[in-house]
């Protein structure tokens, strides 16, 4: 099986830069230069998460790229894009910048730029340059239904990509600034159920224990609002923010926790090699000691010691089945587990019940549940 890309010539002594998914699992590399010669190319190595891949070829003298600045990149600049679209060599194609720092849902690491360049297959490492004829982004993919380009593209900015290029060269694993949070968007009804005035900021739902955001007291149901003097409107924007800070930085976190304003001081570290915990099962393996809450309309049991091992939790209890009502319009399902409600741990389900009775009728109430190795809020409605 053969794949097509671009990319371009950073040293006189052979470094090529690319897209890493150009070039990840082949066997075999062969660069093809603008003058038609053509090289067996060494990888040096590649960032799967950041996508870039650095090669070595063996030739001098050759021609390079004149690198550019992508941290003064604007929006409604015209930009080129040059590589081999379907197998065309050289091809150049147009455009403007239509936004800087864009993450992406695959790749929240990365603040991608978007423009409208026409970018097809073959385009994929290939440079994106100003009017001044300086690289700066590496082309990497599109956002398509048809498969071919709809007028939104988007490249790793040079900055970004050249960092890590750095870190290739010396062998060495590519550096992601971390913050040991989980966090997702605010809702207007999330919003309301932490009595805040906007649906702004990323919303803490899962903290990493031992990781920097422990250490400096974030906590679940914190929402971030400003990272570094930044102001944060939704969780799309911090993982780019931090992900190209190096380890070690301080920052000052912006958090409104109970609907009030606070500030936290944090100590960025680097990302671990390996986050995942795999959790086969929650549930109990002898029976069950069910309990059903009436007014959710579900049943729920207690965790093993052993899954509360694996999902890194000393309190909450499983759903064991949800009838119709207010837990099912919320969105629990069986087989997840409900760690806080209204921003009180659950023990039990004795707990539960009791906690949920207590609760007034109507209004959106935040609920913590933990869905197999992620933690989200979701809002509850309870009925009269």
């Amino acid at each position: 099986m053969q794949s097509l890309g671009s990319g371009f010539v950073v040293s006189s002594d052979g470094y090529i830069v690319t897209a890493a998914h150009v070039v990840k699992g082949a066997q075999k590399i062969i660069v093809s230069l603008t003058n038609h010669h053509q090289y067996a190319a060494h990888l040096v190595g590649l960032s799967a998460r950041m996508d870039v891949a650095l090669l070595k070829i063996d030739a001098k003298n050759l021609p390079v790229v004149q690198i550019g600045d992508s941290s003064k990149l604007e929006v409604g600049q015209w930009v080129l894009a040059v590589g081999s679209p379907f197998g065309f060599e050289n091809s150049v194609t147009q455009g403007v910048i239509s936004a800087t720092s864009r993450p992406l849902p695959d790749d929240p690491y990365i603040p991608f730029v978007q423009t409208d360049v026409p970018i097809n297959p073959g385009n994929s490492g290939g440079p994106l340059f100003n009017m001044r004829g300086q690289v700066i982004g590496i082309n990497d993919q599109i956002y398509t239904n048809s498969g071919g380009y709809m007028g939104l593209s988007f490249s790793i900015p040079i900055n970004v990509a050249m960092d890590a290029v750095k870190q290739l060269k010396l062998h060495q694993k590519v550096h992601f600034g971390w913050l040991g949070v989980m966090i997702q968007d605010v809702s207007m009804d999330l919003a309301k159920s932490f009595h805040m005035k906007e649906p702004v900021g990323a919303l803490v739902s899962q903290v990493v224990p031992g990781g920097p955001a422990a250490k400096a007291g974030l906590r679940p149901g914190d929402v971030i609002v400003s990272f570094d003097g930044q102001a944060i409107y939704n969780s799309g924007q911090l993982p780019p923010l931090v992900g190209v800070l190096p380890a070690g930085f301080k920052a000052k976190l912006g958090v409104i926790r109970d609907g009030k304003p606070m500030s936290l001081n944090i100590v960025v570290e680097s990302l671990p090699g390996n986050l995942e915990n795999t959790v086969e099962s929650a549930a109990s393996s002898g029976p069950a000691q069910e309990g059903e809450v009436k007014r959710l309309n579900v049943q729920v049991g207690p965790l093993t010691a052993e899954a509360r091992k694996q999902l890194h939790v000393n309190t909450g209890v499983l759903v064991l089945g949800v009838g119709v009502g207010s837990a099912a319009e919320a969105g629990i399902r069986p087989g997840d587990v409900i760690l806080q409600v209204a921003q009180q741990q659950i023990t039990s389900a004795a707990d539960l019940q009791k906690l949920v009775a207590a609760l007034p009728a109507g209004q959106p109430i935040p609920v913590l549940v933990r869905r197999g190795e992620g933690s989200f809020y979701l809002v509850l409605s309870l009925p009269h």
